[in-house]
């Protein structure tokens, strides 16, 4: 039998999957309780989710009734696209699954989805013809990549509105859904956060430029196009800034990791 490393191939490979999914867990758990730190969560509402590639169909996220502020990895709850709960203990809350089972399964890139319901994004979602505007530096991250769900109809209780909600998304890494929150997807756990964490700091921007009354000051489609065109880069800075944050949370209360 081949061996690797002193186990037997098979062994070894099942160690490193363990490994793999242990890692996702401790990383979504840490991106829930650094989405709290920074007010991007509602109450116990608002899911965050990860579709681990060692397993295929199925998908991390946080369980029903417990706050954010204190979610650890063991608490994540690992679910199939048929809403069957294989690891954990607590409750699927129902659109949680609708939302992201459907987004997972129709957008193989969406490894991670992240949903809220913060406030400046929100903001910007209950305004009529309120796109984001490429006025900030922060903004110019999402030019041409967020797509706009104009049709509210109500809590997502079933799959056909995450079917919905994931045509809607189309292509784009960005989803504003009206009079609802928004979405955001990625294919790992660091730049989905980063984007999440930059989205409600460019929206920030735009709530408080339209309060003052003033008019916008729009950066030209050709600056806007060209600012962040190098995604080794932007990979780089997130995973960067994804650590440093773990970083903060380890030194003040690392019970996430449990």
């Amino acid at each position: 039998m081949e061996r690797l490393g002193g186990e037997p191939k098979w062994k070894r490979r099942k160690m490193l999957m363990d490994d793999s999914l242990r890692q996702a867990r401790i990383d979504l758990a840490a991106a829930l309780r650094l989405a709290a730190r920074f007010a991007l969560n509602e109450g116990i509402c608002n899911h965050f989710s990860y579709a681990p590639p060692e397993r295929p169909g199925c998908f991390l996220v946080n369980p029903f009734g417990l706050h954010w502020s204190q979610m650890t990895a063991s608490d994540l709850l690992l679910v199939d696209n048929d809403g069957k709960v294989l690891e954990g203990e607590r409750e699927l809350e129902t659109t949680a699954f609708c939302i992201h089972s459907r987004i997972h399964m129709r957008h193989p890139r969406a490894a991670c989805v992240l949903h809220t319901h913060m406030p400046y994004a929100t903001t910007l979602t209950s305004l009529e013809d309120t796109p984001l505007e490429p006025i900030s530096q922060n903004a110019l991250r999402y030019y041409n990549d967020v797509a706009y769900d104009q049709s509210y109809n109500g809590l997502a209780g079933d799959v056909e509105e995450g079917d919905r909600m994931a045509a809607a998304m189309g292509g784009k890494r960005v989803l504003f859904l009206a009079n609802h929150g928004v979405v955001v997807v990625g294919d790992n756990i660091p730049k989905a956060f980063e984007d999440l964490y930059y989205l409600e700091r460019a929206c920030q921007l735009q709530v408080l430029a339209h309060s003052t009354g003033r008019p916008l000051k729009r950066v030209t489609d050709n600056i806007a196009a060209t600012t962040f065109t190098k995604p080794e880069a932007a990979q780089h800075y997130a995973e960067a800034h994804f650590e440093a944050l773990k970083r903060l949370l380890d030194a003040e209360d690392a019970s996430y990791l449990n």
